[in-house]
């Protein structure tokens, strides 16, 4: 026990046994006296006396003293009678008034007149039959008789204030009826803090220890002259528990993002960046989807009024995409056997996908091609668990002589693999490629798969007007959906929903467990 206090006295701050000596000294000593006697300013008396209270070397009390007093409000109330009273006094005389009348007869207006009609209700000094207030017997009772609530209006007006915890109980239940009303009564809080020491308390004052100042940083001088050497250095406990620290860090989607996005460029990828506000001609039109296709629809994109319109591109890039819409134009196939509308072409809409991107860069690029992007894309979902009408894609684009379906599986079982992810593919149909397929990755904690993209080889009647005479290669990834399954969520919302608790409680680094 005696090193053990020995070693706590070591640790023991300055002020801590400034504090500790004058409770030696005087066993009521309160935080006043004590900053009084030594020089400490109340902050640091109760600072220390916190820290003592934790090692269980002092106990330290804390009493809230609620003083009462009148407001302004409250002094009028006592020169001229509450509301009720007011009416009592009529009913005393009349024995019922009508209520078109009361404002008329008591002086209130009709604000005053409705809360005394609830009081009068509540105290039981009158009813209400039809429109009429009638007395009772409670309020006969109490013609010559005081409520607890004016007794103590009139109390307080004499002693100007009073401590709630004298009042008795009658007059309990006065103060709640008056700090009912609101700005009637004043009440002040006054806090006053004990201090008592605890048997570790008397086993260090009985120990005894010297009050030195001690040294918490060193200067040059002191170095230079040596003078370090005599000064007196409060140890620390490099046991002691340290604070949380939250540090500062990448939002869980930003990292996945950035991950991705070290992935394609360690892949030799080069990066391109759209625009929220696209033309429907990029949107769609490139991608031969035909203009009455259900995407189009609004349930499933956002048309804007303003701008209502965008500037459709080059046209001869315009007028090769409508051949093909129609006819076909020589890429194998007969198109939609539409009459093409460059007015819907025209159309801004916020992208509904990243993949008009790819065909813009494919327009305005030379193959060979290596290009992913990451952005932002809008559709009318509803939300639910798993659907939001503002999501993250991914978007990777190869174009190359000899490029096959056989380089796209490969390009997307390697990028799966720098995520940590085995997959696998199954045949899919997308409007603008030709073969096509969709990933799923296997999650060993669920023993399933799980569809996380969509790929294949763009079709002729993308890439012909285009200009594009090699083959091209894409795909898309859907971010959040990646997300969930990096960090084990089941509602995509949690993601966007900032809680502070689980963004918290992430680990920085993904590879660490939660």
């Amino acid at each position: 026990m005696s090193e053990d206090i020995k070693k706590t006295i070591n640790e023991l701050h300055i002020y801590e046994k400034k504090l500790l000596k004058e409770l030696e000294a005087s066993a009521n000593a309160n935080p006043e006296k004590i900053a009084e006697k030594t020089g400490m300013d109340i902050k640091a008396v109760m600072s220390a006396a916190g820290s003592l209270a934790s090692k269980d070397i002092i106990e330290v009390d804390k009493e809230v003293e609620e003083v009462i007093s009148l407001s302004d409000v409250g002094l009028e109330f006592v020169q001229d009678k509450l509301p009720e009273r007011k009416i009592l006094d009529v009913l005393i005389e009349k024995k019922e008034i009508h209520m078109k009348d009361l404002t008329d007869i008591s002086g209130l207006d009709k604000k005053e007149s409705n809360i005394a009609i609830g009081w009068l209700r509540r105290k039981n000094w009158a009813q209400i039959d039809k429109g009429v207030v009638k007395l009772t017997d409670d309020g006969i009772a109490f013609k010559d008789k005081l409520g607890d609530d004016e007794e103590l209006l009139n109390i307080l007006s004499e002693t100007k204030n009073i401590i709630k915890e004298n009042l008795s109980g009658d007059l309990i239940d006065g103060f709640n009826k008056l700090n009912e009303r609101k700005n009637i009564l004043n009440i002040k809080k006054n806090t006053s803090h004990s201090f008592k020491l605890l048997d570790k308390g008397e086993a260090i004052l009985k120990q005894g220890f010297t009050i030195q100042k001690q040294a918490t940083q060193l200067t040059h001088q002191q170095l230079k002259d040596g003078e370090w050497k005599n000064l007196q250095y409060r140890p620390y406990d490099i046991n002691a528990e340290a604070p949380i620290v939250f540090a500062g860090k990448k939002h869980p989607l930003r990292v996945i993002i950035d991950e991705i996005r070290e992935i394609f460029l360690n892949m030799g990828f080069s990066e391109d960046n759209g625009q929220y506000v696209e033309s429907a001609f990029w949107n769609f039109d490139s991608l031969f989807q035909p203009q009455d296709h259900a995407a189009r629809e609004m349930q499933d994109t956002f048309y804007l009024k303003n701008p209502l319109t965008c500037d459709l591109p080059d046209m001869d890039l315009v007028k090769r995409t409508a051949e093909t819409h129609e006819t076909g134009a020589g890429t194998g196939s007969v198109g939609w056997q539409y009459d093409w509308s460059e007015d819907i072409a025209r159309q801004s809409v916020l992208r509904t996908h990243t993949t008009g991107i790819s065909t813009k860069h494919l327009f305005e690029h030379e193959p060979p091609i290596k290009m992913f992007s990451v952005g932002r894309v809008f559709r009318r979902e509803t939300f639910d668990y798993k659907h939001l009408p503002e999501f993250h894609q991914v978007e990777g684009l190869v174009c190359d002589e000899g490029i096959s379906f056989q380089n796209l599986l490969g390009t997307l079982k390697e990028f799966y693999k720098k995520l940590g992810f085995e997959v696998r593919f199954r045949p899919a149909y997308f409007p603008y490629t030709y073969l096509s397929t969709e990933t799923e990755i296997y999650l060993e904690e669920k023993e399933s798969w799980i569809e996380l993209g969509g790929a294949g080889m763009f079709r002729p009647e993308v890439l012909k007007p285009l200009g594009i005479n090699q083959p091209a290669l894409a795909f898309g990834l859907g971010i959040e959906r990646l997300a969930m399954i990096r960090y084990d969520v089941e509602d995509i919302r949690m993601i966007y929903k900032s809680d502070i608790k689980w963004l918290r409680e992430l680990p920085i680094d993904r590879g660490v467990e939660l």
